[in-house]
């Protein structure tokens, strides 16, 4: 097959992630594939050298891809991408986020491709920005969805979501788990005492982590009104983040204000190969995002067997099931978030247990293996 996937920014990210491994897997089953992406910029890094390493994709950076709205970018993008498209006669075109999907959809459908597939990473439309901007997303999605022949989600809450206000239609969807190369957060390590003494811990110490972008709506703020007395009063918690964004310099600038300095580790943009490692190193991983498809750190905290604190939002509780492989907490309540972190602290074996459960759940259930392998046999059925 000739498979063109295409993806608004190549940042490191979860949905980014995904589309490359689903890029790297076909290619390597022998399959012909492309990558086209708008410009990448920012503090989150890229995911191309990944892409350039592999040697089996062709990249293919299209310049008036952008994340925000710009209708005349937007126009000459759509029509880069039906000349792109045109010229390269891929069987299957899949799109990846929303920009790239609305764009990317119409254009598939405008040059004739005969498969035209969309992952829902992540809806645009979410209760915290305003009803006018959620309407204008509704009424796209609702529009690309009738320009594409299947729509694969992360989760089962996103397919919930989607279909609640009128996309697509049942018969559309498909949820395939976003993969990851589960073997090398599986794999027993004996350099967790070494990762933490590179980040200043000691073995005494209690390391929450979160691996998130320094984004809004990440919940960066949420732990730091959450744990903020509990962090100047007691030496041995600590925070370690890891990951960068545009929020970045709020945030520092209220962890110097709260005087968290010296409680806080800032790890900034890691290579996402140490993140296994990272994983390992920390005992708790808090993840109090107040939207999300399904976030991936999470069943990579559980891979690892470190414990996991998350806000019970979109597809989340269909990995972190509470009292059975984690804990989950309303967003905004910071006072459930921060007994349920402090409890973890004291109940070690408690949480390692519900850890291992959610280890044995996300073992197949997100296997790069397996999301490329769902991946074809879709393709194949919709080209038959």
């Amino acid at each position: 097959m000739k498979i063109m996937h295409v993806s608004t920014r190549l940042i490191i990210g979860g949905s980014q992630e995904n589309t490359v491994l689903s890029c790297m897997g076909q290619s390597d089953a022998g399959h012909e594939v492309s990558l086209v992406y708008g410009p990448i910029h920012g503090p989150e890094g890229s995911m191309l050298p990944e892409v350039e390493a592999h040697g089996g994709i062709e990249a293919i950076e299209t310049k008036n891809m952008v994340r925000q709205i710009a209708p005349i970018r937007d126009f000459r993008c759509l029509r880069d991408l039906t000349r792109l498209i045109r010229k390269m006669r891929p069987d299957v075109v899949h799109t990846h986020s929303s920009k790239a999907g609305i764009l990317g959809r119409h254009a598939a459908r405008r040059a004739g491709t005969p498969a035209i597939v969309h992952t829902i990473h992540g809806l645009p439309f979410h209760p915290y920005q305003s009803q006018l901007k959620n309407r204008i997303f509704i009424d796209l999605e609702s529009r690309a969805a009738k320009r594409c022949d299947a729509i694969v989600c992360v989760a089962e809450a996103m397919r919930i979501q989607a279909l609640e206000q009128g996309i697509g239609t049942p018969e559309q969807y498909i949820t395939i788990r976003s993969g990851m190369d589960t073997k090398s957060f599986l794999r027993e390590r004996s350099d967790r005492e070494e990762w933490r003494t590179r980040f200043g811990f000691t073995p005494d110490d209690f390391v929450v982590g979160t691996v998130a972008r320094l984004a809004e709506l990440k919940g960066h703020d949420d732990l730091l009104d959450a744990l903020g007395e509990d962090l100047k009063s007691d030496r041995r918690l600590k925070l370690l983040w890891v990951g960068d964004g545009f929020h970045g310099e709020r945030i520092r600038a209220r962890i110097r204000t709260l005087g968290l300095q010296d409680s806080i580790v800032e790890a900034g943009r890691c290579d996402p190969e140490d993140i296994p490692a990272i994983m390992h190193s920390i005992d708790l991983l808090a993840h109090p995002s107040w939207r999300e498809g399904l976030p991936r750190t999470v069943p990579q905290a559980l891979l690892s067997g470190t414990p996991v604190v998350a806000h019970d939002v979109d597809g989340t509780g269909e990995v972190v099931i509470e009292g059975r492989t984690g804990r989950l907490v309303s967003p905004g309540d910071h006072l459930r978030l921060r007994k349920t972190i402090l409890d973890a602290r004291w109940n070690p074996e408690i949480e390692k247990e519900l850890a291992e459960n959610g280890r044995r759940l996300c073992k197949d259930m997100f296997s790069s293996e397996k999301m490329v392998s769902e991946l074809e046999k879709l393709y194949e059925s919709l080209l038959d």
